[in-house]
């Protein structure tokens, strides 16, 4: 899609950082993890629609957390990076990371995705 080189010029250093080098952003630093309204998160880096709001909840942990990906939005590949057995979450369509999946979400899936806000953009209904 673009190379190394594209990516860090249409990207902030913080979403470079995290869409393109599986970065963390610092917890509680996203507005968007306190974004309440109705609309649509998309990922920052191709503008791809992955999550619903109809989906998201408060998970206290920091990041905007959600119980499930729109349908053919994301894949999930194993992340054993810091001695950690994850599932890392990245948009289908740009490779970009967002985040984790953990199986500690509320019903009805039980799963909790915990991305990161400066991977994502949002659009209100």
């Amino acid at each position: 899609m673009h190379t190394d080189a594209e990516w860090r010029s249409l990207l902030s250093p913080a979403a470079y950082n995290v869409l393109r080098r599986q970065g963390t952003e610092i917890p509680f630093s996203s507005k968007l993890d306190f974004e309440t309204r109705a609309g649509t998160y998309a990922c920052a880096g191709c503008d791809l629609p992955v999550f619903s709001s109809a989906t998201k909840y408060d998970s206290h942990t920091g990041w905007p957390s959600f119980w499930r990906p729109l349908t053919q939005a994301v894949a999930e590949s194993n992340d054993t990076r810091f001695g950690m057995d994850r599932s890392e979450v990245h948009c289908v369509r740009c490779g970009g990371h967002l985040g984790h999946v953990f199986p500690d979400g509320p019903p009805p899936t039980g799963l909790r995705y915990c991305m990161n806000g400066v991977a994502l953009t949002f659009r209100t209904a």
